[in-house]
């Protein structure tokens, strides 16, 4: 089984990934393990797109069964396998913000509001995030880039918007797994 699930940052695809794949008993990758190159202040240099591609396309081919997290709308063609079943999560922007603030803060303290660099790159990716839902130009991962996406894949698909609870999300998407007879071979 290979399960998709995405949405704008601080939507929860992390942590329903993540607990899902504990759920499942298979293999979690998260996008920004590939996205990103390894650096002590994490999520500030990019991993090169041919070899990041490259590499989660071998890493997902070789895998029978996972959970991958995170947008990869503008990775190229021909890099993923076929999904067997995608989940779009959609959250309230003032929530999901509020959750960035949290994590931020809690990955890099108050380094991102003394530092002058820390706290420029913090604004910009806060201004970054605030465009999923306003589509003005400032982010190329939007609501209506991903709806755009959505529209182009035949695919099981589950839309979950709400902030309702890891466990309800687990159990909504394995009553999908279910209906669509979607198993573990």
């Amino acid at each position: 089984m290979r399960i998709h699930i995405f949405g704008a940052s601080g939507s929860g695809v992390t942590t329903l990934g993540k607990a899902l794949s504990q759920k499942l008993n298979i293999e979690y990758f998260d996008s920004d393990d590939f996205f990103w190159l390894k650096t002590d202040i994490p999520f500030t240099i990019k991993q090169d797109p041919a070899v990041r591609n490259t590499v989660i396309s071998e890493k997902l081919n070789t895998t029978g069964h996972w959970v991958f997290g995170g947008s990869i709308i503008h990775w190229g063609p021909d890099v993923f396998p076929r999904f067997d079943l995608i989940v779009f999560l959609y959250l309230a922007p003032n929530i999901r913000l509020e959750r960035i603030r949290k994590r931020e803060h809690e990955r890099y303290g108050d380094e991102m509001i003394i530092n002058p660099e820390r706290k420029d790159k913090f604004e910009k990716f806060m201004d970054w995030t605030k465009d999923y839902d306003n589509n003005t130009g400032i982010a190329n991962r939007t609501l209506h880039a991903h709806r755009e996406w959505l529209s182009t894949i035949n695919t099981p698909l589950l839309e979950l918007s709400g902030n309702d609870d890891v466990q309800q999300k687990i159990k909504m998407i394995l009553d999908k797994i279910d209906e669509e007879k979607l198993y573990l071979k």
